[in-house]
């Protein structure tokens, strides 16, 4: 499909729901200055919305912070408690996208948006690259459409209030930028009408 100046093959407009079963949410965040510690979110939703042009498209996702797992079931412990993510007062994290642009590179877009960890509320931008769209090869009836993103991005943990940290010597425990990824699959709601 062709529109404007943005070309992408196969392109199915419609409202799509992720597939969390082949979907993450992922993170990863410097830990003692030297390595870093990866994480995910196991509990998630979202729903996009493709555009008749796919620069009006959207995206709406819901993350349980009480999800978090990166292999330590200690450390996930306290990354619940309030000295990190508080999940009893703050139980979700929330992202809306606010536009799309395209970006340098086949199928590659910016994507805008306001994200909200622990009640706060900042703008933030996304690498976004498109994997495609294709059949739906588990829908039982044939006809189903399945579509792939994968964005990218670099957020400040303290800029949400996520700043609790513990100095040692050269530095401190934990690093301030986190690098998110997420990969997503989606399938076509049959309500679309594509």
């Amino acid at each position: 499909m062709t529109t404007g100046t943005v070309e992408i093959p196969g392109y199915v407009a419609g409202t799509w729901t992720v597939d969390a079963v082949h979907s993450t949410v992922g993170f990863a965040v410097r830990h003692l200055m030297i390595s870093k510690v990866r994480g995910r979110f196991g509990d998630f939703e979202a729903t996009v919305t493709t555009g008749a042009d796919p620069l009006d498209s959207s995206v709406t996702a819901t993350v349980r912070m009480d999800s978090v797992d990166t292999g330590n079931a200690q450390r996930d412990e306290h990354l619940r408690t309030a000295e990190y993510f508080g999940v009893e007062e703050h139980p979700t994290m929330e992202f809306r996208s606010t536009g799309l642009r395209p970006a340098r590179g086949e199928g590659r877009f910016e994507l805008d948006g306001d994200l909200t960890i622990k009640g706060v509320t900042r703008p933030v931008t996304f690498d976004l690259e498109l994997g495609g769209f294709g059949p739906d090869a588990f829908d039982p009836d044939g006809g189903g459409s399945r579509a792939g993103f994968v964005a990218t991005g670099v957020i400040n943990r303290t800029d949400f209030g996520v700043d609790t940290n513990m100095p040692i010597p050269g530095g401190v425990a934990l690093g301030e930028k986190v690098e998110i990824t997420i990969e997503i699959e989606a399938v076509l709601n049959a309500a679309a009408g594509v």
